[in-house]
Order: C-alpha cells, then structure tokens, then sequence
C-alpha cells in the first residue's frame, strides 16, 4: 500500500501512542502490585521493574515529542489508561507484564513495517531501539516477581 510522508509519520506518532499507553498500563499495574507488597519485595520490585519501566516510558515519549518537532507535526495523544480493579500483586504482575509484551510487540511490527527507516530519521530509529532494549527482558522479570510473591 503506498502512502506520503506525511501519512507514514503520523502512522508512527500513533503507533508509538498506543505503544506509550501500554507502558503506562504496566506503570499502573506495578504501582497497584506496590501497594500489597512487603517493603524489601516492594523495593526490590521498584529497583529491577518499576525504574527501567518509567525511564523506558519516558524515552519513548520524548522519542515520539522530539521526532513530532522535526517533523513539525503534532504528537498523536497517549490514549487514557483505565485503572483495573485492585486484585493483588500477582495479577497486576501479570497484567504489568502482558502490557509490556503488547507495547514491544507493537514496536516491532512499527519496525519491520520499515516506516521509521522509509519517513522517520536516525533519531527515531535509535530511540526506538534503545526503548525495546530497555523493556525486553521485563515481561521475565516480572514472572520472576510473580514466583516469588506470596511464598
């Protein structure tokens, strides 16, 4: 399917939106996990996901502010998160990791469709990466924490 420059950008500012939203989903989900967890699980949780998982939702939202400048269009808006109903640390793990491997998954397929290399630029490209490389061990992290709460 052919498409402009214009239309192959703001298909990345969209695609990189529900991507954002995704890891603001699992943001929500930890931070409803820390809440029933023991202080040394709940800092732990903090150290190994929570951080890498705010410092990737921000390099994503600066990736996708930076690159909407450049190409003077506006940044599609990050869709609203709902806040699940509270169900204990294990479910919002899981629901934390089950958003963090539908935000890759979505970066992926944005990657392979080839439009950050065909109408985007380096920059996009590189943050992009990095973002991918931040979360992609993650989803294993949080089944980790998952086995080990409660016992």
């Amino acid at each position: 399917m052919a498409y402009t420059t214009h239309e192959g950008r703001t298909q990345i500012l969209e695609d990189t939106a529900q991507a954002a939203a995704e890891l603001a989903r699992a943001i929500t989900a930890l931070g409803e996990a820390y809440e029933h967890l023991d202080e040394q699980t709940a800092e732990l949780m903090e150290q190994r996901l929570f951080r890498p998982l705010q410092g990737a939702y921000g390099q994503l939202n600066r990736t996708r502010s930076e690159f909407a400048q450049r190409t003077k269009l506006v940044a599609a808006e990050v869709p609203a998160v709902t806040v699940p109903a509270p169900e204990g640390p294990r479910a919002s793990l899981e629901h934390a990791a089950d958003a963090i491997s539908d935000a890759d998954q979505m970066l992926a397929e944005l990657q392979d469709t080839l439009l950050p290399v065909e109408v985007g630029d380096q920059p996009l490209r590189a943050g992009l990466a990095d973002v991918r490389s931040a979360i992609g061990r993650l989803p294993e992290l949080c089944d980790e924490m998952i086995r080990t709460v409660g016992r």
